[in-house]
Parts: C-alpha cells; structure tokens; sequence
C-alpha cells in the first residue's frame, strides 16, 4: 500500500515538473514586448554616447540615424528612408551647436510629436581656437586656418573626453524627463561613464602638459576643443572646409604659417583622404600622422570604442610631441 501510495506521490511530482517545464519553454518564446520609448540618434558619437547611457534600460531602443561611416554630416542631405526613420522615433538625440543643420523643418515634416534632445545644453560654444596672440594676426585669421561652421559654431565635442563627459550627462537628463521610470538607471550610468571620460581627459591632460612640442596641425577644427582641454595649440588646419581642398595658393599660405610657427606634426583624419595633409607635411617638413576623433566607427562598435580609440589617440600623440 505504501509503495502505491508513494509511486502515485512521484507521478504527481514528476507530472508537476513537467508542467512547470512546458510553462516555462513557451514563456521563453514569447516575443519580447515592443519598446516603450524609442531614441534616435543623429550621429556615431551620439549612438555611443547614448547606448552607454541607457545600458541596462529595458524598454528602450537605441537607434543610429546616419551611416556609422559618414563621420561629421556638413553636407548631408537627408532621404526618403531619414524621413521614415524619423517618423517612428519618440526622442532625437542631437549633437547641438549647429551639427543637423541638414535637417531644417524636414523634422516637424516627418514627425511632428518628435522630443529633440541637444545634448550640447549649457556647454559653451568654441568658435576656433588660435595660436597665440603675439603670433597670430589679423591677415592670418583672414586666410581661414580655423574651420568655421555656418552657424558659426564648433559642434565637434564629442572629440574632446572632458566635453564628452558633459554631453553624457546630458543626454542622461533628457531621456530621465522622457522616461522618469529609467531616471536612475540614467543617472548612475552617467556618472560612472562620466567620471571614466574625465580621468582620461586628466591623463590627456597632465600627459600634454610635459610635452615640449605642443604646436600642431589639423585636418579641420575638429579637435579645436581637444586641444584647448588637454594644453594642446593648433597652429593651422589643412582644409577651412571639411573635404574641400585648398587651392594650390592657400596651401602655400599654410605651409607659411606652419613653417613661422615650427608646430610639430599635420594630423590627419581617417574619416577624410589624407593626401593634402601628407604633401603640405612634406613641403614644410614636418611628419604627418592620423588622429581620430570618433566621429565614425563600426555599425557594431563595442561600447567602450570611444575610449579605446582616445587611448589610442593619446599613444600617436606621445610618439609625435613627446
């Protein structure tokens, strides 16, 4: 009787597992439900930035607008499938300071219950940094070594780790009002990210303080804030506009001012052909290296690449100016 009873106790448990085991696997396949808030980001440094930010969020998408390989939009025009992709956001992460100027009234267009985030709120704007004052004349700041954007703006902050650690924590801001619920998850991750961009700007920093070169060349004003934060002096740049060349007579006027200067390396990007960089290097005899700003990276990037990519950055600037 007591074997029965015990055989009968086993087959309910065993039947109870199995049950249990069904519920489970078909819970399991069930689709996930759809995000609750869906963010749009303009550009490659504002999807990573973004993506740290919102690390560990559930029932959020993240989502990169432009190519991860375009790098800074100057000329970009937007298409058909820019309109429908910003038609099914909640939330626009900007890069601010007149970097999606393309995007004009196409936005209200295509979207108009669509929240814009400017994660360059409250960070002043650099026009272009100089050389110094007892070197740099009015004539030279005529002949454009300085990029400057239409808006009469630099956007580029994202180049700058100090700048970066602003604009994280802004970011974080604006998605806590959109989404109150995440507001913590935002605001530890921005603060841990954060704090992670403002030791490496330290280490920049108190790097470049000990080099006895510290006057350089480059591509565009893309690291005009880089080198104000980290005690760095551009002495020109190698196109006014990014991806125009110079013409042959304003080529001579950079190899001029760089040779009056003695800055010590033209660096290039590898977001644009490096070739005028390399044949003013050569006329003014002086190395040419590449630096990158981050304004691109792979569509997969890994979410600690920006700060790989400014390690890296750090490594070519102690082996040109050190």
């Amino acid at each position: 009787m007591k074997n029965k009873t015990s055989i009968k106790i086993g087959l309910f448990a065993l039947l109870i597992c199995l049950g249990s085991v069904v519920a489970f696997a078909q819970t399991s396949t069930l689709p996930r439900p759809p995000a609750t808030l869906k963010v749009l980001c303009t550009t490659f440094p504002m999807y990573q930035f973004t993506r740290m930010v919102a690390e560990g969020r559930d029932g959020l998408e993240v989502r990169l607008m432009l190519p991860a390989t375009l790098g800074c939009p100057h000329d970009y025009s937007l298409t058909t499938d820019d309109m429908r992709t910003l038609a099914k956001a909640d939330v626009l992460i900007a890069n601010g300071l007149g970097m999606e100027n393309f995007l004009g009234k196409a936005v209200q267009q295509a979207n108009p219950k669509l929240k814009i985030a400017d994660s360059s709120k409250g960070i002043k704007n650099l026009i272009a940094l100089h050389e110094d004052e007892e070197e740099h004349d009015h004539a030279h700041e005529k002949e454009g070594a300085h990029h400057h954007h239409d808006s009469g703006m630099n956007p580029h902050l994202f180049a700058s780790p100090l700048q970066a650690a602003q604009v994280v924590r802004n970011i974080a801001q604006e998605l806590s009002k959109l989404d109150p619920d995440g507001a913590m998850v935002y605001a530890a991750n921005a603060k841990k990210y954060g704090e992670q961009l403002e030791a490496l700007a330290k280490e920049l920093e108190t790097t470049c303080a000990a080099f006895t070169k510290k006057k350089i060349v480059t591509e565009h004003a893309v690291f005009d804030y880089l080198a104000r934060d980290a005690g760095l002096q551009i002495a020109a740049v190698v196109e006014e506009e990014p991806g125009q060349e110079p013409a042959a007579s304003e080529m001579l006027k950079i190899i001029t001012t760089i040779k009056k200067s003695g800055a010590a390396v033209v660096f290039t990007e590898p977001q644009y052909p490096a070739k005028v960089g390399e044949t003013i290097a050569k006329e003014a005899q002086i190395p040419v290296a590449s630096l990158d700003p981050v304004a691109t990276g792979p569509m997969d990037a890994p979410l600690d690449y920006y700060e790989k990519t400014m390690r890296a950055n750090l490594e070519t600037l102690k082996k040109y100016l050190r």
